[in-house]
């Protein structure tokens, strides 16, 4: 390929500046863009070391600089070939240190290497590049890989001789060293000038300093795997959370009949409604089980937060509670002892719950509650709160005392308790409950009123997971 130095060769001409011009103007019009969108992105407060922002910039820095790439050579193309540069002397009035972005040709220098001569002859860009003083003489091929990094000599040598003897273009890039101890990366694409003969006489390159746009690149690629890696773990956890949650709260989906409570006298349903984002496994619960006396324990409660930490402290808590209502004790006492767990753990933790306990020969409700919205009663066809007893959120307070309250159910009365994710909004979403009334007079089974409530609120439908049970009383 005729080589673009050579005086005596006609340099091809450039394109009509108006189609330049056209793309000039996209070009610029869209860095505006990206940076307006990068702006953007970076002011809108959101946590410097989340991997997802950290990547999304960096794909933002790197189109920039690619951008401004493009916009410089198509500068660079509408105004022509740049001037030659034969020797040091046409040289001296480039300053290695100047601007880039004064130059059309910003980074991106030229070179041709006579092998008849043994010559060289470099744009004004090129000694910049390099950060070598104008009026030194070019390097030629054989001193060329002075300024090239060590490990990455082997690189340019295998790409010259390739060229040379050949006649391979070269398109490969390499690391050299200026005079100040900084490292740049160089690109380098350059094709043999052959004699008439076909022989080898010259090599020409294009050198392009490509550092901002590698740093670019690394940036992105190492935003990139910090991001696969947070999504790995977020996945890792969330699997652990699913299947310590699987493992601690109860197997039954739909009506449960408690194994030794003979004739039955409650129909209990439950069910856990994740949170819209899959991803957000919490710490509440839901759970039935018979106690001394031929009495029924029934319960919901979660702890704040997300993630196997949150889910393993749950089945701690579960643990305990199960554990102390089989022993006997009541309700008050036992919100009074969760409370204590909470507070002599390591990692501090605040749990809310509603504990009932349910004596069938005499229709009785014993209850208490921490931080937890009180059980909803309903009976002939409307609904109501259940008043409840003192109680604050469990961890909150060292040395917290719990109240309890009883409440005489009667046959066909059913009881909803749930956690707050279900319906979040206060005194209006209790309402929405309420209204439900109806709706339960017609249920035949408490699995009936579950599926009521899940298709008001939807089972996925919302910010944070929750529990909901539902009593029946039916004898």
């Amino acid at each position: 390929m005729p080589s673009h130095l050579s005086a005596d060769r006609p340099a091809a001409q450039p394109p009509g500046r108006g189609s330049v011009d056209a793309l000039i103007t996209q070009t610029r019009r869209l860095k505006g863009d990206v940076d307006a969108v990068r702006r953007d992105a970076q002011g809108d407060g959101s946590d410097g070391a989340d991997p997802q922002g950290r990547w999304q910039r960096a794909l933002y820095d790197l189109a920039l600089h690619q951008l401004s790439d493009l916009d410089e050579h198509l500068a660079q193309l509408k105004e022509g070939p740049a001037p030659v540069v034969l020797g040091p002397a046409a040289a001296t009035s480039a300053e290695p240190d100047r601007p880039a972005q004064e130059s059309l040709l910003s980074r991106v220098g030229s070179a041709e290497w006579n092998l008849l001569t043994d010559g060289a002859s470099w744009s004004g860009e090129l000694y910049r590049i390099l950060g070598r003083a104008p009026d030194t003489p070019p390097l030629t091929l054989d001193e060329l890989p002075s300024v090239v990094l060590d490990e990455d000599r082997p690189k340019l040598t295998a790409m010259v001789t390739d060229c040379l003897v050949d006649a391979k273009p070269i398109d490969g890039e390499f690391r050299i060293v200026r005079p100040g101890g900084e490292i740049r990366t160089v690109h380098m694409m350059g094709e043999p000038v052959l004699d008439t003969d076909g022989s080898t006489a010259a090599m020409w390159a294009v050198l392009r300093d490509v550092s901002e746009l590698r740093r670019s690149q690394r940036t992105v690629s190492e935003t990139r795997d910090s991001l696969q890696r947070h999504r790995h773990r977020a996945q890792t956890e969330r699997r652990i959370a699913v299947e310590l949650q699987e493992a601690v709260l109860p197997p039954w989906r739909g009506s449960l009949r408690l194994p030794h409570q003979g004739p039955e006298t409650l129909d209990l349903a439950g069910r856990y409604l994740p949170a819209s984002a899959s991803a957000l496994i919490g710490g509440d619960w839901y759970d039935a089980l018979e106690v001394a006396d031929g009495e029924t324990l029934f319960t919901v409660g979660g702890l704040t937060g997300h993630g196997p930490a949150v889910t393993s402290n749950m089945a701690m808590l579960l643990g305990a509670l199960r554990g102390m209502a089989m022993a006997g004790t009541r309700p008050g006492r036992l919100m009074t002892l969760l409370n204590q767990l909470l507070d002599a753990t390591v990692q501090p933790a605040l749990g809310s719950a509603v504990c009932c306990r349910y004596r069938p020969e005499t229709r009785t409700l014993v209850w208490a509650q921490a931080g937890r919205p009180a059980p909803l009663l309903y009976r002939n066809g409307t609904g109501r709160r259940l008043n409840a007893p003192h109680g604050v959120l469990l961890g909150a307070t060292s040395g917290a005392a719990y109240g309890q309250a009883e409440e005489t159910l009667e046959a066909g009365d059913l009881l909803l308790l749930h956690t707050e994710g279900l319906a979040p909004g206060g005194t209006a979403a209790v309402d929405r409950l309420l209204d439900l009334a109806p709706g339960f007079t017609g249920a035949r089974t408490a699995q009936d009123c579950l599926r009521l409530v899940v298709e008001e609120f939807g089972e996925t439908e919302r910010e944070d997971d929750a529990c909901v049970l539902v009593a029946r009383v039916t004898s």
